[in-house]
């Protein structure tokens, strides 16, 4: 995750310097990360070497299933790809759990064996460290399985409903209590699908909206693959009608293709564009701008907010729809009093929600911005490792106030 100037950094390199940060990264912390579980858990525990070298191949294995399991899976459409996909993701959360668990074991002994030359006590043996070793192995694993099992648990159950009442400047009175329903970040695909999609709209509808806003990341796939799922949208109901803006996501999946569909789906996607809602006694704008992250990406349609807010009348309230919360100080002002925006996930997972927090300026939640609002949603889905840990999943009722 990035700060904002550290975001706006990322977002101005080249598109193909991007693409090779990202895949150096991600490969050097996977690789780091899978040589460190190797020497705590084959190394340390005093293995004989038949089984270190058959813990380094399954660890390899792991490692490499992470890098493309994701992509077997896009692409062969199959039931192999989609549960090697979802072993490799449900690995990487244990692996969360057990190598920061070691760590803090590893480090204890460090501890432990300083104080015991400052005090001038004879060592442990080797035999007595392999033991220790191993033990905290098994406590390590316990603790990994404990977490992730309620991690899983936790991500396939129901979202929570979050009730947020807004001031939004300029609001007539006439819309006091416009009420909008927002989901973000479903990532609909290989594991959450139609039947989750179903639900979703049932509790929509019971909330009664006004507007349902759908603020990026909706899929992880192609219209080919995902469409008949994603076709649960036509069951939405409300008086203005449901709102959608891309995320990075869509643009991984085929961003052009999904407009189109959603469109045919009876979904208003708003790529850098405003509509306006109500009549003579009130008036309300809502203004959609595509993923950030494509802003400067060459042959994309990116972020625009000049050109979605071309032809708008300054003195009308209006509510943003962008995925990510970046570019919100410039954003909110003449009328804008109201951003929605997902992408972060909260972290989705502790403790990387106390990174997303401490490098997100807006990370979950509602913050004031000047005279104006944003609202971060945790997100309705989950990306990656199917667990929910410290950011429960969630759909957001925003009611607007004048």
């Amino acid at each position: 995750m990035l700060t904002s100037s550290g975001g706006a950094a990322f977002a101005s390199m080249p598109y193909p310097f991007r693409i090779l940060l990202f895949v150096v990264v991600v490969t050097a912390v996977l690789g780091g990360g899978h040589l460190y579980l190797y020497r705590r858990l084959f190394r340390d525990t005093g293995a004989s070497p038949r089984v270190r070298r058959a813990g380094a191949l399954v660890l390899a294995v792991l490692g490499l299933s992470l890098l493309f399991a994701r992509v077997l899976a896009t692409r062969l459409h199959s039931q192999g790809g989609n549960l090697l996909a979802l072993f490799a993701w449900c690995w990487l959360g244990f692996a969360l759990y057990l190598g920061p668990t070691l760590a803090g074991y590893r480090l204890f002994a460090h501890v432990g064996e300083w104080w015991r030359r400052r005090c001038g006590t004879p060592g442990v043996s080797a035999e007595r460290r392999a033991f220790l070793a191993r033990a905290a192995v098994g406590g390590a694993a316990a603790v990994a399985a404990g977490a992730s099992s309620y991690g899983l648990w936790r991500a396939f159950q129901p979202p929570l409903l979050r009730e947020v009442a807004v001031r939004l400047p300029g609001l007539p009175k006439s819309l006091d209590g416009f009420h909008i329903v927002q989901m973000s970040d479903l990532h609909i695909g290989d594991v959450l699908g139609r039947r989750f999609l179903e639900e979703l709209v049932r509790r929509c509808n019971a909330l009664r909206p006004d507007l349902v806003a759908v603020t990026g990341d909706l899929v992880d796939g192609t219209v080919q693959h995902l469409g008949p799922a994603v076709s649960a949208l036509r069951g939405l109901t409300s008086r203005a009608g449901t709102f959608f803006v891309t995320g990075n996501h869509e643009y991984y999946s085929g961003d052009v293709a999904w407009a189109r569909a959603l469109t045919d789906m009876g979904v208003q996607v708003l790529r850098n564009r405003h509509v306006t809602l109500g009549d003579a006694g009130g008036r309300l704008d809502v203004v959609g701008v595509d993923d950030y992250g494509q802003k400067n990406v060459p042959g994309r349609q990116g972020y625009d907010l000049d050109k979605a807010l071309a032809g708008r009348d300054p003195d009308r309230p209006a509510v943003l729809l962008a995925h990510q919360p970046r570019g919100v100080e410039e954003a909110l002002g003449g009328g804008l009093g109201l951003q929605l925006s997902g992408h972060t996930h909260g972290g989705q997972l502790f403790p990387i929600t106390l990174l997303v927090d401490a490098t997100w300026r807006y990370s979950a939640g509602l913050y004031p911005v000047g005279a104006g609002h944003v609202y971060v949603s945790r997100g309705t889905g989950f990306w990656g490792p199917p667990m929910r840990i410290g950011s429960p999943p969630e759909i957001t009722s925003i009611t607007l106030l004048s």
